[in-house]
């Protein structure tokens, strides 16, 4: 990878996976990456649990906005990665992508029960991002849910 990486996180919302994403790349991957993230049908704000499940880690992502796909229009990134199954039947493909990948993930958003187990299932999200996330770093490429790696 040549310079600096442009990598979209892209999911419905956008206000806990496709943010989780945008903050451990930006954090980890340094000068290296340029991190951004959007939804089809964003959500007022980044939802509270992945606020307090990235601060759990030391990754502030109280000030991400979420931010509507048409933002990104006309614009090319190295890659784009889709967290979740409703984005990627309305947006199999991000056309200014030179790489597409998907990852399957539960919303977090969507977790029931008290705070405490809402925060279990936000916690196993957070981590499998974070896992992907450092696998790209290490390695140059990005997993898709099978398991190949799509070099870029």
């Amino acid at each position: 990878m040549a310079g600096r990486t442009r990598v979209l996180f892209l999911c419905t919302g956008n206000s806990c996976r496709s943010q989780m994403g945008e903050g451990f790349l930006r954090e980890l991957g340094g000068e290296r990456f340029e991190a951004y993230s959007a939804g089809t049908e964003i959500a007022e704000r980044v939802h509270p649990l992945a606020v307090k499940a990235m601060a759990e880690v030391g990754i502030d992502i109280s000030a991400q906005k979420p931010n509507d796909l048409a933002v990104y229009d006309g614009q090319e990134f190295d890659l784009v990665i889709t967290v979740c199954d409703n984005v990627r039947r309305s947006c199999p493909m991000f056309l200014g992508a030179r790489e597409n990948v998907h990852w399957s993930l539960e919303d977090p958003a969507q977790a029931q029960g008290i705070e405490e187990e809402r925060m279990v299932v936000c916690r196993a999200i957070r981590d499998e991002i974070r896992r992907r996330v450092e696998h790209l770093l290490a390695t140059g490429e990005a997993l898709n849910d099978e398991g190949e790696p799509v070099s870029l």
